[in-house]
This record gives structure tokens, C-alpha cells and sequence, in this order.
């Protein structure tokens, strides 16, 4: 499979290019700023979400030859409100190129499991004053998505902790409610969400939104 990776330098990214090399499949890891030469499976494209003048050429072009594409960015403080426009630009090249999209968001707009009817950004228990309002860019992320006319595309929800860790491979797959462990806890590593991603590409369960958490040791 011919993956676009968009957001491929950033702490999501790279691992969703990594674990998509490791399964054989060939990828077109784009960003605003590339860091690597071509290598065996990767090719690198320079594609900034955000200009508008060019943007739009530069995705159609990375998109040209891709069966998938992967968006996970992440904005920068202060600089919310740019996801919804970036992931509605992203919806528009995928569906003229007739392919599928798998948006690696965030948690925000999952379910609270504590508290039935209250999303996770509204429970400060999960989701701190200092984290709401990326987890808010979320929400409207999925919301973009959900409102956008081309409907093949899924959103990835991770749970409350994502960090740079260990790939086990294993991982618990859940729906719209925020999944966490019998201490409460609600984490995965960034590796293992790569997994579960590459799983979903590979084997598409058809559930439009859906999150992960690791496994209980």
C-alpha cells in the first residue's frame, strides 16, 4: 500500500512512518519542513497545510500516487483554530484523489467513562485547564469531519496519556468512551497507537470514530 503521511516529522508521525515501513508498505512522508533524503520506503514531500497560496498543489501532488493517507498534526500553542482548516483541506484532496482518510486526533471529544453525557475536554479529571484547549482543537477537528461531504475517513481518538514509550504490539480497542485501566489510568504509548492505526488502514473495522489504550499489565 502507498501511504501519505502528513505531519511524518512530528512525535505521532514519525512513528506512524516507521511502523508503516516496517509492514512493507511504501510511504510519502510529508511535512512542512522534511528532515530526511529519499530512503528505502520513504519518500519525502514538503506540504504545508496552512498555505493557502500553495497548499492545495502541494497535497494534491503528495496524495497522487497514495492509496491512504494518514494526518496527524498537532497545532502549536496559540494556534488552534488552524486544525479544522487544515483537516477540511485534507478531506478535499482525499476525495479528489478518491482515497481513504485515517485522522489521528486526540481525546477530547471522546466520551467521559466517569460521567455519562460529559465529553472528555469537559472532564477536568482527564483533561487539565493547561491541556484544554488542544483538546478542544480536537473536538472541532472531529466535528470538521463529521460535517465535511466526503465521508470516507475515520478518526483515531488516543486516551488521556500519549508518550514515547515501548512497542508491545497489543493494545484495547474501544469506540467512542474513553477507555482506561482498572487504576483509572488512561495511556498508551506512541508506538502502540501507530499500531493500532496501521491495523485499522490494513483492516478497516467500519466504525467511524473509535480510540485505543494499552494493555493492563
Amino acid at each position: 500500500m502507498n501511504i501519505a503521511v502528513l505531519g511524518a516529522t512530528g512525535m505521532v508521525g514519525s512513528r506512524l512512518v516507521a511502523e508503516a515501513v516496517s509492514r512493507g508498505h511504501q510511504v510519502i512522508a510529508a511535512s512542512r519542513h522534511p528532515q530526511q533524503a529519499a530512503t528505502f520506503g520513504i519518500t519525502p514531500a514538503a506540504v504545508d497545510l496552512t498555505d493557502q497560496q500553495h497548499g492545495a498543489a502541494a497535497l494534491d501532488a503528495a496524495l497522487a500516487k497514495a492509496d491512504a493517507v494518514l494526518l496527524s498534526v498537532r497545532p502549536k500553542p496559540g494556534q488552534e483554530d488552524s486544525i479544522a482548516p487544515a483537516t477540511s483541506a485534507v478531506l478535499d484532496a482525499a476525495a479528489r484523489a478518491g482515497i481513504r482518510v485515517l485522522v489521528v486526533g486526540g481525546a477530547g471529544p471522546l466520551k467521559s467513562p466517569r460521567r455519562p453525557g460529559l465529553l472528555v475536554i469537559d472532564d477536568p479529571h482527564h483533561v487539565p485547564d493547561q491541556w484544554r484547549a488542544v483538546a478542544g482543537a480536537s473536538t472541532t477537528q472531529l466535528r470538521t469531519c463529521k460535517e465535511h461531504p466526503y465521508g470516507n475517513w475515520t478518526y483515531l481518538s488516543p486516551p488521556s496519556l500519549l508518550e514515547p514509550g515501548t512497542r508491545t504490539g497489543a493494545y484495547c480497542r474501544g469506540t467512542t468512551t474513553l477507555l482506561t485501566a482498572p487504576d483509572g489510568t488512561s495511556r498508551i504509548s506512541v508506538e502502540d497507537l501507530a499500531v493500532a492505526a496501521l491495523d485499522e488502514l490494513e483492516h478497516p473495522v467500519g466504525e467511524r470514530h473509535f480510540t485505543v489504550v494499552t494493555v493492563a499489565s
